[in-house]
């Protein structure tokens, strides 16, 4: 069944509307939905309910609420995905992928190595079609949020924000080469819920000296693994390191003390 995003608080007393183009689009043209039909809504405050739809107009979808579906598909920690500008394929690729994996935010900077370069005007053109993929990526994978995606002209924007994280990682190519493996998966244990996570990655060239001096004394710069990731694959490995830490691991060890307690009776 279909997902979509109100933004706005479910209140089962009330009847809502699905105003936007693009869904309404999808709704009656992509998947032919008619009225009667169910579709899923997704809420501001995270709540989720089966729905019915009641019309069909032009500008507007009139839903009823069914019934509220329990799910949680967050992370347990909130991830902001700061990287450098890289080529528009590749990073829309990045950004559709990480919002699967559970990216709870986006920050894209313009950084020293960028190749690409983005005019003023051109700014808010790709944040809108950025957003785009962002939100179908998050209907796809049943996220009960839609992150954001902000554009930064240059790292030290970044660095004025530090203080919002609770921790700050740089993933930094060079303590690959150096062989360091343990500092990423050590900080991992360390995460607790609803802790905020910066995890900032260059672009396709890498940082320069002056971005990584610039954030030394406040972040920690890990290694990926013993092999050299390119700019759009980091982001994935490191979120879905985090997920099978934060979450997988969880689970695995409530399965474990179940067996035992089982075997123990």
């Amino acid at each position: 069944m279909q997902r979509y995003f109100i933004d706005q608080n479910a209140d089962e007393s009330q009847r809502f509307f699905i105003t936007n183009k693009e869904d309404i689009h999808h709704i009656t043209n992509v998947m032919r939905n008619t009225i009667g039909n169910q579709i899923i809504i997704t809420f501001k405050d995270k709540i989720v309910f089966k729905s019915e739809i009641i019309t069909i107009e032009n500008e507007s979808i009139e839903i009823k609420l069914i019934e509220q579906i329990d799910i949680n598909s967050e992370l347990p920690v909130q991830v902001t995905i700061c990287s450098g500008l890289i080529k528009a394929d590749k990073y829309e690729w990045l950004i559709q992928k990480a919002t699967e994996l559970g990216a709870d935010s986006f920050i894209v900077v313009e950084m020293d190595r960028s190749v690409v370069k983005l005019t003023p005007n051109k700014v808010q053109k790709k944040l809108e079609r950025w957003q785009k993929i962002i939100k179908e990526a998050a209907e796809q994978s049943y996220r009960l949020i839609i992150p954001n995606i902000i554009f930064k002209s240059n790292l030290n924007e970044i660095y004025d924000t530090i203080n919002h994280y609770d921790y700050i990682l740089l993933a930094y190519e060079d303590e690959a080469k150096r062989g360091e493996v343990s500092l990423f998966k050590e900080t991992l244990k360390k995460f607790k819920t609803n802790d905020r996570i910066l995890l900032i990655f260059g672009p396709e060239g890498g940082f320069s000296e002056k971005e990584i001096t610039l954030l030394n004394e406040t972040s920690f710069n890990v290694g990926l693994g013993p092999r050299i990731l390119r700019a759009e694959t980091a982001p994935l490995y490191a979120l879905s390191a985090i997920s099978y830490e934060n979450e997988l691991m969880g689970w695995i060890l409530c399965q474990q003390l179940r067996f035992t307690h089982w075997v123990a009776k």
